[in-house]
């Protein structure tokens, strides 16, 4: 056991109480691309959970230097245009052992309303190319704050290099989010799945 500052005692790990979040992840959606210009979650995020994750898992482009991007809706997906300000950042290394960190101006958005980029600069669209990655969403039917997401997420560049790219920014919307869309910049998500989790 410890003691805050003010004198509270704390408990130890295993007597914390029972309705404590556990942290357990629902798998709620699975969404599989074929030559799809986007992949849409329309039903499933509400307030039954605080944060959402989305799973990326080998992203294929169609069109070779394509960004893997997504937008937010507060209508339930007949308008993705929630205006977001956001930051990005990414680390590359070549197969050539070029290396670098460096922030993205061209990533980020400033009160924008358009689609978010997960990746910057372009996946290849070869046959062993591909990108993956995590999303979370946080709160998103909150009527009362912001909407925050956090990304981190790594793609095989078409200059040969391992891209691991970090965004993070907020919907700037006290209105419910629910409903997410996943598109490329360019061309159809040839193939790839997406899995949409619960947090508890």
């Amino acid at each position: 056991m410890g003691v805050i500052s003010n004198g509270t005692t704390l408990l130890d790990a295993g007597a914390l109480d029972s309705g404590v979040a556990s942290g357990s992840m629902t798998l709620l959606s699975t969404a599989t691309a074929s030559s799809s210009a986007t992949i849409d979650f329309t039903s499933g995020i509400s307030s039954t959970y605080k944060e959402y994750v989305f799973k990326f898992i080998d992203i294929h482009p169609q069109t070779n230097e394509a960004d893997f991007t997504f937008n937010l809706s507060a209508d339930g997906g007949s308008n993705y245009n929630v205006t977001k300000t956001s930051t990005m950042f990414r680390a590359f290394h070549e197969e050539g052992d070029s290396a670098n960190l460096y922030y993205t101006t061209g990533g980020d958005l400033a009160q924008g309303t358009g689609v978010q980029n997960l990746t910057h600069a372009g996946i290849g669209n070869g046959n062993d190319e591909n990108f993956a990655g995590t999303l979370h969403l946080f709160n998103p039917s909150s009527t009362t704050f912001v909407k925050h997401f956090i990304a981190n997420c790594n793609a095989y560049q078409v200059d040969s290099a391992s891209y691991n790219t970090y965004v993070a920014g907020y919907g700037n919307t006290t209105s419910a989010v629910d409903a997410i869309q996943f598109k490329m910049s360019s061309g159809n998500i040839d193939a790839g799945t997406i899995k949409m989790y619960g947090i508890s």
